[in-house]
Order: structure tokens, then C-alpha cells, then sequence
């Protein structure tokens, strides 16, 4: 009897040896997955993290533009009381005019590089929001190919495996359309 139990486990270690090797390209298929995972991913972050400080500097680009406008708009303001109230001296009042209409100018002039440098900031924002989506849609596909591709280990159904690669091609296709958005 021991002899036969013997055999009997032997020919179960044999068909599962040949069940795992049967098997072993789904489990090099979902390491490979794994790892474009972990690279979709690590781009998704970086995509994010570049567009929030864009954002933050444009923010602040656009408040600095709202700064220099509020000034230039108080001091067009003082101009305009000074040129109707009756004043002391008014050559004083008449040159302090003269000089705050000169900056007035020179203000609305850098107040427009501002503005342009704010709508940059804010195109490359736009550009890494896109590229952050294409990121996720492809981190999401790879992760969706692994999940699938697991259930043909437990199911033993090759079709599982085939849709998983499927989904990660997509899914690093995905990726790469994330990289070439300019």
C-alpha cells in the first residue's frame, strides 16, 4: 500500500509540475504587467505633481498681474482727484501727474508680459493634465490586464490570459500616447 501511495503522489507531482509550467507565461505575463504598473504609475505621479506647481506658479502670476493692475488703477485714480481739486502747487501736482502717468505706462506694459506669462503657465498646466490623464487611463488598463490575467491561474481558461494582455497593450499603448503629448 505504501508503494502505491507512493506512486500516487508521484503522479500528482507530476500533473501539477506540468499544470504550473502549462501555466508559467501567465505568471511572466503578470510580472511584466506588474512592472509596466509600477513605470505608468510612477509617470501618473510626476505628470500630477508638475501640473500642481504649474498651477501654483500660474496662480501666483496671475495674482502678481492683479497686484501691479490694482496699483496702476489707484494711481490713475489719484491722478484724476488731483486734476480737480484745487491744490497748493500745482506744478507739484502737475509733475507727480506727469511721473505717475509714465509709470502708469511702463506698469500696463509689464502688467501684459505678466498676463502672457500667466496664460504659458497655464497652457503647460493644460499639457500636463493631458498627459496625466493618459498616464492614469494607461495605469488603470495595465492594472485591469494583470487583474484578468490572475484569473486564468485560478480558472485555468487561457481566454483570461489573452483579454489580460489585451488590456495591457491598450494599457501601454495608453502610456506612451502619454508621453507624446506636446
Amino acid at each position: 500500500m505504501s508503494e502505491e501511495h507512493e506512486m500516487e503522489e508521484l503522479r500528482e507531482a507530476a500533473v501539477e509540475g506540468r499544470e504550473q509550467s502549462r501555466m508559467a507565461h501567465v505568471s511572466l505575463t503578470m510580472s511584466i504587467l506588474a512592472v509596466l504598473v509600477a513605470l505608468a504609475t510612477l509617470l501618473s505621479h510626476r505628470a500630477h505633481t508638475e501640473e500642481v506647481l504649474l498651477q501654483d506658479k500660474a496662480t501666483d502670476t496671475w495674482n502678481y498681474y492683479q497686484a501691479k493692475n490694482i496699483r496702476r488703477h489707484t494711481t490713475e485714480q489719484l491722478d484724476a482727484v488731483l486734476k480737480v481739486m484745487p491744490l497748493k502747487d500745482p506744478a507739484a501736482a502737475e509733475a507727480l501727474i506727469k511721473k505717475n502717468e509714465e509709470w502708469a505706462a511702463k506698469t500696463k506694459s509689464e502688467q501684459d508680459d505678466v498676463m502672457k506669462e500667466a496664460k504659458a503657465l497655464e497652457a503647460e498646466v493644460d499639457l500636463f493634465s493631458h498627459r496625466a490623464n493618459r498616464y492614469d487611463l494607461g495605469e488603470t488598463l495595465l492594472e485591469v490586464g494583470l487583474v484578468i490575467c490572475s484569473l486564468t491561474l485560478l480558472t485555468r481558461k487561457q481566454h483570461f490570459w489573452i483579454a489580460g494582455v489585451i488590456s495591457g497593450i491598450i494599457g501601454v499603448v495608453a502610456t506612451i500616447l502619454g508621453l507624446t503629448v506636446h
